[in-house]
């Protein structure tokens, strides 16, 4: 592609793009941190029901999968900064919610607080597509990457501000399990100021400078309709819809096993359930997986431009499936599982920064802005199936069962991308 990939006929600021959504990246993942840490937790304390404890990563991711959509049309309209700027600002709100509920130990009003801080996740993702707008075309899995990796401070960061937060909870006289949330608060406003003040000039709006029919015509579409429009181009095109079976079987299967691992890690605990210790270990085995999650970005990154984004999607599918198989054998031994746990962010990383390096490259610049919002609203969607049927199957099949089922899904993804993916490219595709 010419004129809008950062050609030299065109020259573009693309390295302070990439330090303003990286930086920005670090205190908006700070933000969501305790709701990951807390969510099933609180879940089952607040509805008083086991058959509940997913439903808090269910409400955040499909916060998440509503708002992914019409975040892309904002995008398209305003520009990246805006769409970015208020998902976190919505998260600020869902976060004080979070709060409220702890305080009055209100059900509903956890589940809306975080379906409010799922639009977080929303900018987050969206985030990783805007810093491709400008970029190179040899250097969008880096450059995606690098975005992807300036999580990992934030996001390891977040889950170990529990112990923290309970501390400053106690001083302020409110629920030591109220606490990290403000923390929570304070990280997202930082991220939300820092894009809001420094993403200039918007690169999407410069890109769509360049093609002046997906300016045009992007933000006239309703949400129900800028799905069906993204689907219609995905469909169309074998690589682009194998990228998209990638990032949404590897995020189901991430936030299944992850949403309901610290209810497993707490009855595994037993009498010692509801101590500090064992908050704050699983505090720690959460940060140890998302760091997983994003700690190696940038080798993945590197890896889908020197050896091909469907091939890296298949190692993270694989690193998936010997995930899952840890965590099923393992059960009982929390050390399988935290390891497993590890090996289930990587897997994460890998195939979904390389499906979005293989979605973005299969595209024409006008088809890309749509495609991206339906590739992160489904994946999210699928994410919200996870996390919502992983609590009831935690009764029926248990943990290990949980594990089985979703290793199922990972290897019909590989099969998939692996007999679309890795087809030489031809024109269209």
């Amino acid at each position: 592609m010419s004129g809008p990939q950062g050609s030299p006929e065109t020259p573009f600021p693309q390295g302070r793009i990439v330090r303003t959504l990286c930086i920005g990246q670090v205190f908006s993942a700070l933000g969501t941190g305790s709701t990951l840490a807390l969510g099933s937790i609180l879940a089952v304390d607040l509805s008083g029901s086991e058959a509940w404890a997913g439903s808090v990563n269910t409400a955040m991711t499909l916060g998440t999968a509503v708002t992914a959509m019409p975040l892309a049309g904002l995008a398209v309209a305003r520009g990246r900064r805006w769409a970015l700027a208020g998902g976190l600002a919505a998260a600020i709100l869902g976060t004080t919610l979070m709060v409220a509920a702890v305080m009055t130990r209100l059900f509903p009003v956890l589940l809306a607080g975080a379906f409010l801080v799922g639009l977080a996740f929303a900018a987050n993702l969206q985030a990783r597509f805007a810093v491709t707008d400008m970029a190179r075309p040899d250097r969008r899995g880096r450059d995606l990457s690098l975005v992807v990796w300036a999580i990992t401070i934030g996001a390891v960061t977040g889950p170990n501000m529990v112990g923290p937060g309970a501390v400053l909870g106690e001083a302020l006289g409110i629920p030591a399990q109220a606490g990290p949330f403000l923390i929570s608060a304070v990280g997202m406003l930082i991220g939300a100021t820092i894009v809001w003040t420094f993403l200039r000039p918007d690169p999407l709006l410069a890109r769509l400078a360049h093609s002046p029919q997906a300016a045009t015509t992007a933000p006239r579409r309703r949400a129900t309709g800028a799905w069906l429009h993204g689907w219609s181009i995905v469909r169309h095109r074998p690589k682009a819809l194998a990228a998209v079976v990638s990032v949404v079987a590897a995020h189901a299967v991430m936030v299944a096993v992850m949403s309901i691992t610290p209810l497993h890690m707490q009855h595994h605990a037993g009498a010692s359930a509801g101590s500090p210790d064992t908050i704050a270990l699983i505090g720690f085995t959460i940060s140890l997986h998302i760091a997983g999650m994003y700690a190696a970005s940038p080798i993945m990154g590197w890896s889908a431009d020197r050896l091909g984004p469907a091939k890296v999607v298949l190692l993270g599918l694989l690193t998936l499936l010997a995930a899952v198989l840890l965590t099923g054998f393992g059960a009982a031994n929390m050390t399988m599982v935290t390891v497993g746990l590890v090996l289930l962010g990587l897997g994460w990383s890998a195939a979904t920064i390389a499906g979005a390096t293989l979605l973005v490259s299969s595209l024409e610049p006008d088809q890309a802005v749509p495609a991206q919002g339906f590739s992160d609203a489904t994946m999210s969607l699928a994410g919200a199936l996870g996390s919502a049927l992983a609590g009831p199957a935690m009764g029926w099949a248990d943990y290990s069962g949980i594990s089985a089922v979703v290793g199922v899904v990972v290897v019909a993804a590989g099969i998939w991308v692996g007999r679309v993916g890795l087809e030489p490219t031809t024109k269209g595709l």
